[in-house]
This record gives structure tokens, sequence and C-alpha cells, in this order.
């Protein structure tokens, strides 16, 4: 089967890779689409060391599996757990010591033909929701996450740094808590999409210091970060969203100093995912920037790369 492989920092496009044989427990899915996001990208640069098929965020249908699977089309959670370690004991699977994750740590993605995952990790994708909408799933459950993390309310101040990919997602799944919500970015015409849905934006340069009870940091950069914590109240929260390929600084003792409380934030419910994508009520279609076929895929790449794309995706099978 076709893929993208990446060994020692570079992208090849492989033909010869074996379709996988599903192991005890899992399903063999025919991946339909796929869309690049910045862990692919950083991946790429070097931020963890993976060699294998790229991609996490998919769509595809089950070819072999149980009975009432196969033919449907589904999404999948990225981290394949042992099930018996003190993490999934405690119900807390995604930080499972001897998981497996899609595409980023020791289990081949989904920039290929097709993919094997565990049958408990499977969603189905509701009728109504388009196979290149529902690819989005997984960054909509992961901007879904702070609201596992964070418990916010309708007087709480609340400021998203960054307008790109994740950053739209966050906002519009913020929005729908009804806090006050401010939107930073340094593309007007991204912002506009979340004007578009009756949510406050402006430029990051002028973001009032120590105004927020909470603010996400979406960019990935310094700069970003930087913004996100000078914007806090004493005693607020900043919660990172992205991840980063080089080394971070930060004024430590300031966080001290004013007690800010740091949360990581990664993987988030699926189920509510899916069901906001169902009802419309998270609009992914203007996030959408150009679709590739897989054999196309290093030119996908190139684009998803250049400054200021939202999301490329691949289109692997039909």
């Amino acid at each position: 089967m076709k893929g993208l492989w990446l060994e020692n920092n570079q992208l090849q496009l492989r033909t010869d890779i074996p379709i996988p044989e599903p192991p005890q427990g899992e399903v063999l899915v025919r991946v339909l689409r796929a869309g690049i996001c910045n862990t692919d990208l950083e991946l790429l640069r070097g931020y963890y060391p993976y060699t294998g098929i790229l991609g996490h965020e998919f769509v595809g249908v089950v070819v072999q599996g149980p009975e009432h699977l196969v033919n449907q089309r589904v999404v999948g959670e990225i981290n394949a757990v042992c099930g018996h370690c003190r993490f999934c004991r405690s119900k807390q699977p995604t930080h499972c010591e001897n998981r497996t994750v899609l595409g980023i740590v020791n289990r081949n993605g989904a920039f290929s033909e097709y993919l094997c995952l565990p049958i408990e990790n499977l969603h189905l994708v509701p009728d109504n929701v388009p196979t290149e909408v529902a690819t989005f799933t997984e960054p909509i459950a992961a901007a879904l996450e702070i609201q596992q993390q964070v418990s916010l309310h309708p007087n709480d101040r609340v400021l998203v740094v960054g307008d790109g990919k994740l950053g739209q997602l966050v906002a519009q799944t913020l929005a729908l808590t009804g806090c006050e919500l401010l939107a930073v970015g340094r593309h007007r015409d991204k912002l506009a999409n979340l004007e578009a849905r009756g949510i406050k934006t402006s430029l990051a340069d002028t973001v009032t210091d120590r105004y927020f009870d909470i603010s996400v940091e979406c960019t990935g950069n310094p700069e970003g970060f930087a913004i996100a914590r000078r914007a806090l109240r004493p005693r607020g929260t900043l919660v990172l969203k992205s991840t980063y390929s080089g080394k971070l600084n930060l004024d430590a003792s300031s966080l001290v100093v004013d007690e800010i409380t740091l949360i990581g934030s990664r993987c988030g419910p699926f189920p509510l995912a899916l069901q906001l994508l169902a009802a419309g009520q998270v609009d992914v279609q203007p996030l959408i920037q150009a679709s590739y076929p897989l054999i196309e895929g290093l030119a996908a790449f190139e684009h998803a790369q250049s400054r200021g794309v939202l999301k490329i995706l691949l289109e692997i099978g039909q």
C-alpha cells in the first residue's frame, strides 16, 4: 500500500508498505480522508524521534472487524492502551504507560491506505456529517478537553491566543460556554471566520495585560506563550494546547508570585465532538484550505508548512 513514511526527519511517499494485519482486538480500517496538523509538522521538525507512517486525524471505513462495524464510517481515538497499568486502572487511559499513539508513538498512522486500531477506539460517524468534516473530530475533541479540565462560567474572562486551525476550534467550543471570550491572532481574514460566528476578536498586540481569568495558548511559539501569560490576572489559569519543537523559556518566578495555574491539555472526548459536528454547533468548512490525493502527499506537506495556511486534507480512498 501507499503511505507517507517519516524517518530521520525525512518524509517520503512509499508504495511498498505491507497492508497491516490487525491483531486480536483491533480492526483494519480503509482510510478515506486524513488531515495534516501541527503535530505532524512538529514531528517532521524533530519534536519526537518517530519513524513510521504519520497522521492521526482521519475518517475511514472498517473492512475487517466485528460485523456491526464492517462497512461503517468511523473516526478513532489515537491512544491504544494496555488496560492494566495504573493510569488505565484509574480511568486515565490517555496517559497509559504502555500506550502506542497513532502516527506519533510506535504505531503507524493515517497517511496511508489502511491502518489498524483497537475496536474500543472507534466511533461511528453520524450519517449527516460529511467525511471531510468528520476529519476534524480529533482536534475538536482536543479543544473540548479544556472544558474537562477547567470549570468555565459565564462571568469568566477567557482569552484564546492563535487564529490557526486549533485556535479557531478552541474558540468555537469555548464560545458555547457563554464565557466572556476574546480570540486574538495575526491574520484578519482568519479572525473573520470567528467574527462570522459572533465571537469577539482582536489583533494579538492589543491584548490587555493582567485582565483575563483563563488564557489558552494555541500558537506553539514563544511569542504566543508570552501574550497568554501577560494577559492573566494573579491566580489565573494558563492552558497550553500546543507542542513545541524547541525549548520554551519562561519566567518561573512570575508564575510563583502571581500563583498561576499551568495546565497542559491534549486529547479529549470524541462522542461530544461528533455531537457538535452533527448539530452544526462547530463550523469547520472555512478551515479547509486545500485537499490533495495521497500520491501528492509531499506537495500537501509543503503547502501545510506555508505560513498562515489552515487545514490541508489528504484524499486517500472513496
